[in-house]
């Protein structure tokens, strides 16, 4: 009986920590899409872009809205005024967007994108920019930032 009485015990030991670790909250996509939705209320506090500010093409040096390049590791966001590009996740580009001042913003809601030539030729190189390309775009429309392509 006594092994019986153990045997019992350690499942229903089993059995709680089970259950504990089915209730712990784990983090969701709604959990995600709140804080884009977070970020996209402070963004929506900038103007609407609007192109008749846009500077002509002659130097990207002359855009002042932020700059983003897809990179096959990632999004850079370009810092003209330091002259350094930041290596950021995709889905970390709201939070950063948000971040900016309210003067980083002068044509409105758009940013500038453009994309890296890839370090090799290489298809899973090209593969990664495509992806990369792809998931700032969907976060950029979510949150409602614009985008304005490079020349």
């Amino acid at each position: 009986m006594p092994a019986e009485g153990q045997a019992v015990r350690t499942i229903a030991i089993v059995m709680l920590l089970a259950m504990s670790l089915a209730c712990t909250k784990q983090p969701t996509e709604t959990a995600t899409q709140s804080v884009f939705s977070d970020q996209a209320k402070e963004l929506a506090a900038i103007p609407p872009a609007d192109p008749t500010k846009y500077p002509n093409w002659h130097d990207l040096r002359d855009w002042k809205n932020p700059y983003l390049v897809v990179r096959e590791d990632g999004i850079g966001y370009v810092d003209m005024a330091n002259n350094e590009i930041r290596i950021l996740k995709p889905e970390d580009i709201p939070s950063v967007l948000a971040a900016l001042p309210e003067s980083a913003w002068p044509y409105g809601r758009v940013v500038l994108v453009s994309q890296a030539t890839p370090k090799d030729s290489s298809d899973q190189a090209k593969a990664e920019i495509r992806k990369n390309r792809g998931l700032l775009i969907g976060t950029l429309d979510e949150v409602k930032v614009q985008v304005h392509e490079a020349p």
